[in-house]
């Protein structure tokens, strides 16, 4: 019986994700070179959301490892098979997580990226104690405080990282912000490193396909990167 993953439109290898993602670390690594910042410092989220199984697997065949999802139940359904040829695989949660979800999402994700407000911060704590499992844990930073936007907004953040950590038990491993599409990002880069510092956190998940270069240069731990790897979504 042939292999299921190979059963897709032709037209899906136009594109090449493994020749992408090497383009895309080569760009890092001279933005990093520019910024002085040591070489490998940033890590390469490759952004797989309503991408299949076939377009995925050149890029983990490649050796890529870190892949975003925005979705709880599109994960669910999608990774489970794929890690079990590629155990390795570190899955990062990128999208708004329900309370609802908590328990799939702590079972199934390696990092979630969008704590945004208690009520989530509580759920997870109390996954985390039930399933005896720690993904590592990002605070959402609205930046541009957009009213459609989920994150903690900057003035309320340091607040809400205590309350994360002192009430709930939380172990917070960075921060992470989508900057206004409209917006030069770089003062969202900067105001997100400014919050981090001041709370001894050191993992900024920071820049997208359009802007990673200027998130490299500004203190960027890992970039999240989507069409720029794997091309439009339902190319």
């Amino acid at each position: 019986m042939s292999d299921p993953v190979q059963q897709t439109d032709p037209s899906i290898h136009e594109i090449d994700p493994a020749g992408n993602l090497r383009a895309i670390k080569q760009e890092l690594e001279a933005a990093l070179g520019e910024a002085g910042r040591a070489a490998g410092s940033v890590t390469v989220t490759a952004v797989s959301k309503q991408q299949d199984a076939a377009r995925i697997l050149p890029a983990l065949e490649a050796g890529h490892r870190v892949f975003g999802e925005n979705r709880v139940q599109e994960a669910a359904r999608k990774w489970p098979d794929l890690r079990a040829r590629f155990p390795d695989v570190e899955l990062r949660l990128i999208g708004p997580l329900q309370s609802n979800k908590a328990s799939e999402a702590v079972a199934l994700f390696d990092v979630i990226e969008t704590v945004d407000r208690p009520k989530i911060a509580a759920a997870l704590a109390r996954e985390i104690a039930r399933q005896g499992r720690q993904p590592k844990l990002l605070v959402q930073i609205n930046t541009g405080e957009e009213p459609q936007k989920a994150g903690i907004a900057p003035h309320d953040a340091d607040r809400f990282i205590e309350e994360c950590r002192n009430t709930h038990g939380l172990q917070i491993d960075g921060l992470m912000c989508i900057p206004p599409a409209e917006d030069d990002p770089a003062p969202h880069f900067a105001l997100l490193a400014k919050i981090a510092a001041r709370n001894a956190l050191a993992g900024l998940s920071m820049g997208m396909s359009a802007d990673y270069r200027i998130a490299a240069q500004l203190g960027a731990a890992h970039v999240r990167i989507g069409t720029a790897i794997f091309g439009a979504r339902g190319q």
